[in-house]
């Protein structure tokens, strides 16, 4: 589904990514650990392209993205890959609702049917008594399940998840791992997701451990 070969990204002088080459199958749970520095969030945003390599390609079904514009890739990106942050990053003067539907009107769809969908996902996320509450009246939890329902909204290929769970107390992290797997489960939904959490990448399908820009083989 996703394949990444030999990807270099340099900032100046500095080499963050040396040369690392990544596959992604459908429906799989992959996690990224290593230590700060590694590289690990560099090689996410290019996963996601919300960043180009300066060398090597990254290739989703058959398309890469290095063909794309910049206009063609902001178009990709919205209809094929969700993103989840440590950090919810919602929108504190629109409703849960509201947030969630965000994507789907970006993407050109109708606004009734753009928040029926939101409904839909807000539902599935136990939050459907939720959804006129602003984002500073939910909980660290609630809030982060709106970040995933709004990563999903338009149906995508794939979730990136930077420190999803990084935020959040104990409980809250276990019931974000539970929601990863149920996705998997219900929706054939594809995760990757860069974690210090052991816990969380000892769970999934598979763990790739990044030292010094590039995969310890």
């Amino acid at each position: 589904m996703i394949e990444a070969r030999n990807i270099i990204k340099r900032y100046g002088s500095l080499e963050v990514l040396r040369g690392v080459n990544v596959t992604i199958g459908d429906s799989e749970i992959v996690s990224i650990v290593g230590p700060s520095g590694a590289g690990k969030t560099t090689l996410l945003q290019i996963l996601g392209t919300l960043d180009r390599p300066d060398g090597g390609t990254v290739t989703y079904d058959g398309t890469e993205m290095n063909r794309l514009s910049n206009n063609e890739l902001a178009h990709f990106r919205n209809r094929n890959i969700g993103f989840v942050f440590q950090f919810h990053q919602l929108l504190p003067e629109f409703t849960t609702i509201e947030n969630v539907a965000i994507p789907a009107l970006i993407a050109g769809e109708k606004s009734d049917v753009a928040h029926k969908r939101a409904a839909e996902l807000l539902d599935y996320m136990g939050l459907s008594g939720r959804l006129t509450h602003k984002p500073a009246q939910l909980s660290g939890g609630e809030r982060q399940r709106v970040a995933v329902a709004r990563a999903l909204v338009n149906s995508p290929k794939v979730i990136l998840a930077d420190e999803p769970s990084g935020s959040l107390d104990t409980a809250n992290k276990q019931e974000l791992h539970r929601l990863f797997f149920r996705l998997r489960d219900d929706m054939k939904q594809t995760l990757v997701i860069v974690t210090h959490d052991e816990t969380l990448a000892a769970e999934a399908d598979r763990t790739l451990r990044m030292v010094d820009g590039n995969f310890e083989q």
